[in-house]
């Protein structure tokens, strides 16, 4: 059998309104993979015409959001004035930093046609110096990001470097993220070099690591310096994240990522007595939990 440091199985969570995602990171056994700390699959979930989408302004501090579409769309709002429909192939990466609204949404467009929804979305914990910078949208459409297809295998590089390509993604803490579609019989080499910390995410498909099976749903945790070997079963597509470990333990409450609980503690108080930045045009806001 390989030689894996962990295999992570999603667990489902209903976030309302019909929407089902499958929850990878955090879990008791394994709270981050690189500075990875959250990592949710959602759907394929279709949506009638007249139904939507619909996340309500809500806070985050000390953690990006990552945003990654591979159907449908998304209407990211957020207090810095920011609006950007997040479509399938681009790179969407918000900064909280000291403090952020958004809201997730869709456009009246999407809303009256309807749409199939099937996304990843992942926080990445800031290193402790940068926990209090200032917020930041960084969006990137799929045509600016490196693309390189050969024996079977196409690679989208969403963040950090792989051999000769880089993404233009700013990030603050070293960080790996890819999109790897695989035809059926087609192989891919994860390189020992590749990260300090490294995770595969089955997205669609059924793939093999060195002879292992691996399904939708699960995520498969590598050993640092060591080469594996990818195989896909069927046509798939794979998430491959990681980068250098979190330079500390760190508390997560709700949306909110500190290496400091009195941090966090400050961060409720400032929800719940309304005091974060609003976003433009949105008086909705969703409540904190208790």
């Amino acid at each position: 059998m390989t030689d894996l440091a962990l295999v992570l199985d999603g667990k489902a969570r209903d976030l309302g309104g019909g929407m089902m995602v499958r929850r990878i990171l955090p879990q008791a056994v394994r709270r981050s993979v690189g500075p990875f700390v959250f990592y949710d699959h959602i759907g394929p979930v279709d949506f009638a015409p007249g139904e939507a989408l619909e996340v309500r302004p809500h806070p985050h501090i000390g953690l990006e959001t990552v945003t990654y579409c591979f159907e449908g769309e998304i209407l990211h709002r957020d207090s810095l004035g920011i609006v950007q429909p997040i479509q399938p192939g681009a790179m969407n990466w918000m900064t909280a930093g000291r403090g952020i609204v958004h809201s997730e949404r869709v456009t009246d467009a999407v809303r009256a046609s309807g749409q199939r929804l099937h996304a990843v979305q992942a926080w990445v914990a800031l290193p402790q110096a940068d926990e209090e910078c200032d917020p930041a949208f960084h969006h990137h459409p799929a045509a600016d990001l490196p693309v390189v297809s050969q024996d079977g295998v196409t690679l989208r590089l969403l963040a950090g470097r792989i051999g000769a390509l880089r993404s233009p993604v700013p990030t603050k803490t070293e960080t790996l993220y890819a999109d790897l579609s695989l035809d059926a019989g087609a192989c891919y080499t994860l390189g020992a070099d590749l990260a300090e910390e490294r995770a595969i995410y089955v997205v669609d498909g059924t793939v093999y690591i060195d002879g292992q099976r691996f399904s939708v749903g699960q995520m498969p945790v590598l050993h640092p310096n060591t080469d594996y070997s990818l195989l896909a079963e069927e046509a798939s597509r794979v998430m491959l994240l990681g980068g250098a470990p979190l330079d500390g333990p760190r508390t997560m409450f709700w949306n909110f990522v500190s290496s400091r609980k009195e941090r966090i503690e400050q961060a409720k108080d400032e929800w719940r007595a309304q005091s974060f930045p609003k976003i433009p045009g949105e008086t909705e806001f969703i409540p904190l939990p208790e």
